[in-house]
């Protein structure tokens, strides 16, 4: 009663995280601003309203600046919509008409970062000019500190919205920014005024690439989940001739392994739509991401549960997994719950205003179900390989190894990726590197299914499936028992019987004579 109770609660805790990822804005290329608020960061209140890596567009080698330009603005570009900044009606009649009474947008690419800010004797550094460097010449005070870059001519950019006396609305006019060199580009809301705390923005932005409204790091994934589908077609191909083919000889493991394969072919299909959608709109289609991830979810938490009950040697070495049912149904529970959470707020949730904490909060609990997924597995494969190896069961025996290996090698190479995504991501804090971003997400799927290729080749259907159940090894049982009560005698060609025992060979050495009789009658009751 207490564990349904439990997995009640669970089941209720899942349904409200998802329901409220699907609820909050999703990252996209049409980023809205509603409720959010600016944080104060030394002497300026900054609001970081968009970070995507755009390419840019390929022009013909004749092509006039002038073209470039409109082609640019056609193909890449950034786009402010209806952006509006209201103040609080309580600081109307404390707020007089200042030159600090505005609110500043800069636009930059991630390597003139260093444009950005300055101090004035080599102090700390400040975004707002400090009234020491407008004495210097160096800035007007109150205003954003930047310097043009001498890389990317007309780059930052930066554009004002002012507020007219007592106004309470400041207005920023909508504009296209064409992209024409290809980088991470950076927004920024920043003002000021400490008069203005408690500022709201309404309004969008749009970042657009010459291929659509997928962000740079994104973009090659729409090709990658393609390319995915296709290959599981192709499996699906080869394993459902097989399935037809040896229908009367199906285990229920190859019915679970027909699962995982439907379920690969629908979420990499899903995300391939997902994406396909996003590209078009700029929105991510929240549906279709909801059932690519649960599909997803599912096909993971299956693929794990087969794995771990092949390894214990359900079918093969024991009919049932008898008192460990419910200890694997509960770990494959927890997993899917754990995991669906994870997925929908990283696809579906605004990742970026998670703080460390909630990210390894969310991250955690996979990470440790996963590892005992491992250690489970691999105990289980121990034990499974001493059983067929004493009992001599080699056709078993050389298809757990190569399982064996398969799997070793899957989780040797997972551990170095995990090296290398931890490398990459701490010593790229920038997202300099983001056009190789997309190769991350990717390898794990790619690895996924190179296990799920190895596996659906051992246990594809074929005639001699049957023998890979538990009936030869519950013979061999009965066989071993016999042959604990009386060893097997091994006649000669003299008719004479050899026992492989020290107690027959007392027998043989205490009866003068055997006759043939006898050694027919001995056999026959063998």
């Amino acid at each position: 009663m207490a564990a349904d109770t439990a997995a009640a609660r669970a089941l209720l805790l899942f349904l409200a995280v998802a329901v409220a990822a699907l609820l909050r804005t999703g990252e996209a290329s049409v980023h809205e601003y509603s409720g959010l608020s600016f944080l104060n960061k030394g002497n300026a209140f900054i609001l970081h309203a968009g970070s995507e890596g755009l390419y840019a567009p390929v022009s013909p080698a004749n092509a006039t600046a002038e073209e470039e330009d409109d082609e640019a603005a056609a193909a890449a570009f950034i786009r402010f919509d209806k952006i509006t900044f209201r103040r609080p009606e309580e600081t109307n009649d404390s707020v007089k008409e200042t030159s600090s009474s505005k609110v500043q947008i800069i636009v930059f690419e991630i390597e003139d970062r260093e444009m950005i800010g300055g101090s004035a004797y080599g102090g700390q550094k400040a975004i707002c000019c400090t009234s020491d460097l407008a004495k210097l010449g160096a800035c007007a005070e109150g205003s954003v500190i930047y310097r043009p870059s001498q890389v990317n001519p007309g780059w930052p950019q930066l554009f004002v919205a002012s507020f007219d006396g007592s106004d309470l609305i400041a207005t920023l006019p909508s504009r296209t920014i064409p992209v024409k060199k290809t980088g991470m580009y950076n927004m920024y809301f920043i003002h000021c005024d400490p008069a203005l705390a408690g500022l709201e923005i309404d309004g969008k932005t749009i970042w657009k690439n010459p291929t659509g409204y997928l962000p740079g790091r994104m973009a090659p994934l729409k090709n990658f989940f393609g390319l995915m589908s296709f290959a599981f077609v192709i499996l699906g191909i080869y394993w459902f001739y097989q399935y037809m083919k040896f229908w009367r000889e199906v285990l229920p493991l190859q019915n679970c392994i027909t699962l995982v394969i439907t379920l690969g072919m629908l979420e990499m299909a899903l995300w391939y739509f997902e994406y396909a959608e996003f590209n078009e709109t700029g929105v991510r289609a929240k549906a279709i991401t909801f059932w690519a991830v649960t599909f997803g979810t599912i096909k993971r938490t299956v693929a794990r549960l087969i794995i771990l009950i092949v390894s214990m040697g359900y079918g093969v070495v024991r009919p049932t997994l008898g008192g460990l049912t419910s200890k694997v149904v509960m770990l494959g529970g927890t997993f899917f719950v754990a995991t669906e959470i994870l997925e929908l707020v990283e696809n579906l949730g605004t990742v970026n205003d998670l703080s460390g904490k909630a990210r390894l909060f969310l991250v955690y609990p996979v990470a440790i179900l996963d590892a005992s997924f491992i250690v489970w597995i691999f105990i289980s494969l121990a034990k499974t390989l001493s059983q067929l190896q004493a009992r001599r069961l080699m056709a078993k025996l050389d298809i757990y190894r190569k399982f064996t290996i398969a799997l070793a090698i899957t989780v040797l190479v997972s551990i170095g990726w995990i090296g290398y995504e931890i490398y990459f991501k701490s010593t790229d804090v920038f997202n300099e590197r983001w056009q190789y971003a997309w190769i991350i997400p990717a390898f794990w799927h790619a690895l996924s299914f190179s296990l799920l290729c190895v596996i659906s080749y051992l246990w594809a259907p074929s005639q001699s499936s049957m023998r890979f159940t538990n009936d030869a090894s519950e013979k061999f049982d009965r066989e071993d028992s016999l042959s604990l009560i009386r060893p097997r005698p091994i006649v000669s060609n003299n008719g004479w019987s050899v026992a492989s025992s020290t107690d027959a060979k007392a027998k043989k050495n205490t009866d003068s004579v055997t006759s043939f009789d006898e050694d027919d009658e001995e056999n026959k009751r063998e």
